[in-house]
């Protein structure tokens, strides 16, 4: 089956006799006799544009640089009696896909040509088809891995929920086999996140003070720390055990690549300002503000905690503590916030 060709060409008998020779070679042909009326009748449906350049009105060129301000994606043949190199290149410029002299001499070469500007139009609908499945499928796969990541992310978001209240339910669990460690993590949380709170932290590292307050002892669970229970001072080998639980702890969270940041927190949350602390001995820009919170909330709830060995520090008095020790131990700004804090509204977390 042959193409659809649009001609123009103003010269009745010479546009008659290429409409009879692409006739006879089973073309599809419309023939018009202007430029303007090339425009009126273009659409994708034709496959090659044959046009004489020169005609009145609108010629050859200035009917394609329109056919390319709209866009017009079907191969050119330029077709005129007075050929010439300027011609021929003032159409290959334009986009043209072949120049043609006439009268027409050899029928079959111009069909070759005619046949070869109606493949390329069919190679150019039949890329741009691909291009547009191509994009189709991209959009579906883009779709597709938008809900797929989006169900990851909820199965992890799940996944560290339940991991959150597994090891939270354990920590309860090792506190309350000891009535004087019994709510420690969740007075020290409450203390953290007040001092958090009041010191403008981001909702981010609110999220991350939060979980790390939780489980900043969770390295307790695997040590036996039955010695805390005795009366009177500890042994060096009894204070060397005790001081395991803040590495132990850290490396029990390290499997959890989500609590990256309160690894850290919990290793450190015994370190001190003058680096005396442990297990590292850092101290200084090392320990950051939210390991300096938590630092503050667990000795203010071991002060004011009852103990077998030593009575408890009333608020004040533990606030006295944690001012006496405010630079060398403790973070001196975040020792003042605290204390603002705790001392109007310490009854609601001793009760």
């Amino acid at each position: 089956m042959g193409s659809k060709i649009l001609i123009a060409d103003d010269d009745t008998l010479v546009r008659s006799a290429i409409q009879k020779i692409l006739h006879m070679f089973h073309h599809d042909v419309v023939a018009v006799e202007s430029g303007r009326q090339v425009l009126e009748y273009v659409s994708d449906e034709f496959d090659v544009i044959v046009l004489d350049i020169n005609m009145p009105g609108m010629d050859g060129f200035e009917t394609l640089e329109r056919l390319n301000q709209q866009q017009v994606d079907i191969p050119v043949l330029f077709l005129t009696g007075a050929g010439s190199m300027e011609y021929a290149v003032k159409a290959i410029h334009l986009g043209a896909y072949d120049f043609l002299t006439k009268p027409i001499v050899d029928i079959e070469l111009f069909h070759i040509k005619v046949k070869q500007a109606a493949e390329k139009r069919h190679f150019l609908l039949q890329e741009k088809a691909y291009k547009r499945q191509l994009e189709i499928e991209v959009q579906a796969k883009t779709h597709e891995l938008a809900e797929k990541n989006l169900l990851l992310e909820q199965y992890s978001s799940h996944l560290e929920n339940a991991t959150v209240q597994i090891m939270t339910s354990l920590q309860v669990a090792m506190e309350e086999k000891d009535g004087y460690t019994a709510g420690h993590t969740h007075r020290v949380t409450e203390l953290a996140l007040l001092l958090g709170q009041e010191a403008c932290l981001s909702n981010e590292d609110i999220i991350v003070l939060r979980r790390a307050s939780q489980f900043h002892d969770i390295g307790k669970l695997v040590i036996d720390l039955s010695c805390i229970r005795k009366a009177g001072a500890l042994t060096p080998e009894e204070w060397e055990l005790i001081k395991k639980h803040p590495g132990i702890g850290a490396s029990i969270i390290e499997p959890l690549t989500f609590m990256d940041r309160e690894r850290e927190i919990i290793r450190h949350h015994h370190e001190k300002l003058d680096g005396s602390g442990y297990p590292d001995g850092i101290g200084g820009n090392e320990l950051d503000t939210l390991t300096r919170i938590i630092t503050i909330a667990d000795s203010y709830d071991a002060m004011t905690s009852r103990r077998n060995y030593r009575n408890n520090l009333t608020p004040a008095e533990a606030v006295g503590e944690l001012r006496r020790c405010a630079g060398t131990q403790f973070d001196i700004e975040l020792v003042e916030i605290f204390a603002g804090v705790v001392l109007s509204t310490y009854s609601l977390y001793k009760q």
